[in-house]
C-alpha cells in the first residue's frame, strides 16, 4: 500500500456494522464469501479508537465453508454456515471471543443470513462450534434456578432485551501450580490460577472492592512463569450469594486485561473463567450458577463440573446490542 492510498484502501467499500456485549465492543465486517483479505496492520488501523472505527475486536462474518481456515469446511458440515473469523484489537488472531459470539449471532438474525425465529444458531470458531440460543433477559422475568438453562422468549425484544445464551464447550483448571501475578496498584503480587475456556486465562482473587480499585490495568500484568500462548488475567471479589435462586446464585465482581487488548470493559471468556475459578475456591457444595458484573454490565454462568472438579462444561449469558452500520470508504 503506498503512502498516499487510506489505510483501509484492503477493504474499502466493505459493509460493517458495530455492537457491543456488556460493553464489548466489535466491528463486523461482511465477507459473507471470503473476498477480504485480513492484514493485521490494517485490522488493528480500524480498531483504532483514535484513527478508525474503534473497537475491542474485528470480526469477519464469513461462510464457514469458502472461508480456508483450518477445520471450518468441517464445521460447516456439521451446520454451522457461519464461522466468526475473530481478531483483537492489535490484529492478532484469537481463538474464541464470548462476548463478539453473541453480537455475531445476533447480527446474523438481524441481517437475515439465519431465520429472524431462530431458536439455536450454530456459529463456527477457532475453538469450535458454539451453540446459541435465544433466552430472556434475567431483569424481565424470574429466573429459572437452571443453571445451564433461561426462559426462552420467540425473538428478542428492544436492544436490552436481546439476550443470548452460548454453550462455551469444555473447561479445564490447573490448580497444581500458581502463577504468581504482579499488577500495577496492587503492592503484593497475587497467586493466580489458570483457567481454560477458548482462551488461556488466569484469576486472581482479591480480598474486598478497594483492591479492585486500585488495579491500574493500563500496563500488562507480569505473569511468572510466562503462558507459552499468553494470557488474559481476570481481577475478582467474591460477594454475598443469594439464596432466593433455586440451587443459590454466586456473585462476583471482575475487570479484565485482555492479550491483545488491554483492559475492556467485559470478557465473555474470562467471565466463565472466573466463575469457574470461584466455584472450585469456594468448594464443591458452591453454586453452579453465577452473576458475574463486569464494568459493562452484567453476565451469566452456568457451569458444569465433572466429578474431580477440573473438568467440564459451562455457558454463558448476555446481551447484545449493535449500534451503527455502513460501508468503508
Amino acid at each position: 500500500m503506498s503512502s498516499s492510498q487510506s489505510p483501509f484502501a484492503d477493504i474499502a467499500g466493505t459493509t460493517f456494522i458495530k455492537g457491543h456485549g456488556t460493553q464489548n465492543d466489535f466491528v463486523l465486517l461482511a465477507d459473507d464469501d471470503s473476498a477480504l483479505e485480513m492484514h493485521p496492520e490494517t485490522i488493528a488501523q480500524l480498531a483504532d479508537r483514535r484513527s478508525g472505527l474503534g473497537s475491542d475486536g474485528v470480526i469477519r462474518i464469513v461462510r464457514s465453508a469458502s472461508s480456508g481456515i483450518p477445520g471450518a469446511q468441517e464445521q460447516a458440515e456439521d451446520g454451522a454456515e457461519w464461522f466468526m473469523d475473530y481478531y483483537n484489537h492489535d490484529g492478532s488472531l484469537s481463538e474464541m471471543c464470548g462476548n463478539g459470539v453473541r453480537v455475531f449471532a445476533h447480527v446474523l438474525a438481524t441481517t437475515g443470513r439465519v431465520a429472524a425465529d431462530s431458536r439455536e444458531i450454530l456459529v463456527g470458531t477457532r475453538d469450535g462450534i458454539k451453540t446459541v440460543r435465544t433466552v430472556l433477559n434475567p431483569a424481565l422475568g424470574k429466573q429459572t434456578g437452571d443453571a445451564t438453562a433461561s426462559v426462552e422468549q420467540t425473538l428478542p425484544g428492544s436492544a436490552a432485551d436481546s439476550w443470548y445464551m452460548i454453550d462455551m464447550g469444555e473447561w479445564s483448571l490447573d490448580d497444581s501450580e500458581d502463577v504468581i501475578v504482579s499488577t500495577s496498584g496492587i503492592e503484593v503480587p497475587r497467586p493466580g490460577m489458570r483457567v481454560e475456556t477458548g482462551n488461556p486465562h488466569t484469576v486472581v482473587a482479591l480480598a474486598e472492592s478497594a483492591e479492585l480499585e486500585s488495579a491500574e490495568l493500563r500496563d500488562a500484568p507480569v505473569l511468572d512463569p510466562v503462558p507459552p500462548q499468553g494470557s488474559n488475567v481476570e481481577y475478582i471479589v467474591m460477594e454475598p450469594a443469594r439464596s432466593d435462586v433455586a440451587g443459590g446464585e454466586g456473585a462476583l465482581r471482575m475487570r479484565v486485561f485482555e492479550r491483545g487488548v488491554g483492559e475492556t470493559r467485559s470478557c465473555g471468556t474470562g467471565a466463565c473463567a472466573a466463575a469457574i475459578a470461584a466455584h472450585h475456591w469456594a468448594g464443591p457444595n458452591s453454586p453452579l450458577q453465577w452473576r458475574v458484573d463486569v464494568p459493562g454490565g452484567q453476565l451469566r454462568i452456568g457451569i458444569t463440573p465433572n466429578e474431580d472438579g477440573t473438568r467440564g462444561s459451562v455457558t454463558l449469558s448476555g446481551p447484545a446490542v449493535l449500534v451503527a452500520d455502513g460501508t468503508i470508504s
